[in-house]
């Protein structure tokens, strides 16, 4: 279930089209479907930002498909995360309606619905890609517009300068970055946007697997940088459309504001 499908039983039971017999048969069941191991949380969508976001490792590949079945059966958008290319090869060929990104490593069906705002979503180096397109593909998922900006990493600060007209057009920032991580306290330096630290485990071998990186953005000096796990595009990505589609929200409750004001001064 999802906050436009609960909208629409709704609007459809208020305008005639569903008996409340319909509308309560609509919504009925439990908040989430129990398949032993597995509990699905289906309502999710209606409490949160998007409905449940699935972590692929440790899932055999028949649970997967017992989640993926139950995901297309009520028409929800799915996101599943850290597939391997074989595995997402093997559910794609029952499910081939899916989407697969090799490089995010993500599996999944978008939303149907509009994407609003903007986040831009940087990565110091090629090397982070990796996590950037996790990012990206996820805000995308999630009902975002994009602004994928890659290898502008403080290695070659001119790099990130060229693109500042991008990044104040932006809502909000996701800066990905290894090594020493220093991308991101540099843009939030240079902008006044909040910006999503992603410390990534690429790097030498003091980088200890993405620590020394974290231990960077969590220092960071310059105000306004918020910092996920280690490798989290995801996390990011949901943060960060949280943030950017506040606005949109914000938007259209003053609409609808506007809109019960005039009717109210017709009426009198």
């Amino acid at each position: 279930m999802t906050r436009e499908r609960l909208r629409e039983i709704l609007k459809a039971l208020a305008e005639g089209r569903l008996t409340v017999p319909e509308a309560e048969k609509a919504l009925e069941g439990l908040p989430f479907e129990d398949l032993g191991a597995i509990k699905l949380d289906h309502h999710r969508g209606l409490r949160k930002h998007f409905p449940e976001v699935i972590y692929g490792p440790g899932k055999t590949e028949e649970e997967l498909l017992e989640i993926v079945t139950s995901f297309v059966e009520r028409d929800l958008p799915l996101l599943v995360t850290r597939v391997s290319p074989e595995r997402a090869r093997r559910i794609r060929r029952r499910f081939p309606q899916l989407e697969y990104h090799a490089r995010a490593r993500i599996l999944g069906r978008p939303p149907s619905g509009p994407r609003w705002g903007r986040i831009a979503i940087l990565s110091a180096g090629t090397a982070d890609l990796p996590v950037a397109e996790e990012a990206r593909v996820a805000a995308e998922y999630f009902g975002n517009h994009v602004d994928p900006i890659y290898d502008v990493g403080v290695a070659g600060v001119h790099r990130l300068l060229s693109v500042l007209e991008r990044l104040r057009a932006a809502r909000v920032i996701i800066a990905v970055a290894g090594m020493e991580g220093a991308l991101p306290g540099v843009v939030a330096g240079l902008v006044d946007r909040p910006v999503v630290a992603v410390p990534t485990s690429v790097g030498y071998g003091a980088n200890f697997g993405g620590l020394a990186p974290l231990l960077t953005m969590l220092n960071s000096c310059a105000l306004g940088v918020a910092v996920v796990n280690i490798d989290n595009g995801v996390g990011a990505a949901y943060f960060a459309s949280i943030i950017n589609q506040m606005f949109q929200k914000k938007e259209q409750t003053e609409q609808t504001d506007g809109q019960t004001g005039t009717q109210a001064q017709g009426q009198s």
